[in-house]
């Protein structure tokens, strides 16, 4: 399990969802249509991907994806050779995004990001483990729960999954690119990767593969999960405080009566 960094008690703030996967299973797809099809009074935002901000993003975030994509000479997979350093800069953008999404979070609203802490560990322990998957799982629960020492984990992760050869190939259609061999091998890697790490978290994770579900029910059963995770969540802390500050969404005093 991941270490709860939260502090008991009702809060407000609406919930912090992202959604995992490798490239090409359809997660972005299928969330804009589950998200298109809610009232507009209950949409969530959504905060795009890394690879969606490869232009530049002004601010903090934008400067240190920039500075990655620079130092990997724009690899899609953002690897410069370091994957110790990478990891560190993508849980800085991370946290950025955090702060920048309070308050939507303290309104109430809920906030879904296309990509989170799970890619950033589930990638990198891959880097640093390419033949070793039982030491990248360790590697990938290591790294969640260096990343929740200073940003919280999302509330509710959304992995989709499909059989990896037809998702990379939607990939590389979409993206008009062919992937070298050692992309395809890591692309092949992640995506079992991905459902080992959700099988050590299944509070958190909820599991939707395309293989076994069409795409109107694969719609439809993101768009439950989302208005299901409105529930009853405990404040947000900041763990890297000492001692822990109330909440990291700046939820009102009132909403963190018995905290």
């Amino acid at each position: 399990m991941s270490p709860d960094h939260t502090i008991p008690g009702a809060c407000t703030r609406g919930p912090l969802i992202s959604g995992e996967g490798i490239n090409g299973v359809g997660k972005t797809y299928l969330t804009n249509r589950a998200v298109d099809s809610m009232p507009a009074h209950q949409r969530p935002l959504l905060l795009d991907e890394f690879s969606e901000r490869a232009h530049g993003r002004a601010g903090l975030g934008g400067a240190l994806l920039t500075a990655l994509l620079d130092a990997s000479g724009r690899d899609p997979f953002l690897r410069s050779g370091t994957p110790a350093a990478e990891a560190l800069l993508l849980f800085a953008i991370k946290s950025h995004d955090l702060d920048t999404i309070r308050p939507d979070l303290a309104s109430g609203r809920a906030v879904v990001e296309g990509r989170s802490l799970d890619t950033t560990a589930v990638y990198q322990a891959l880097l640093t483990h390419p033949d070793d998957p039982d030491a990248a799982l360790d590697e990938a629960v290591a790294l969640l729960g260096l990343a929740a020492a200073f940003r919280a984990l999302p509330d509710l992760t959304i992995l989709v999954t499909d059989d990896a050869p037809a998702a990379i190939a939607r990939a590389q259609k979409r993206d008009q690119r062919a992937y070298t061999s050692d992309q395809l091998q890591l692309q092949h890697s992640a995506c079992l990767l991905y459902e080992r790490l959700a099988a050590t978290d299944p509070d958190r994770y909820r599991v939707m593969d395309r293989r076994e579900v069409g795409e109107e029910d694969a719609v439809g059963l993101i768009g439950t999960w989302i208005r299901e995770a409105h529930r009853p969540l405990s404040c947000l802390a900041e763990p890297w405080q000492d001692p822990p500050q109330a909440c990291a969404a700046s939820c009102t005093t009132a909403s963190r009566a018995g905290a």
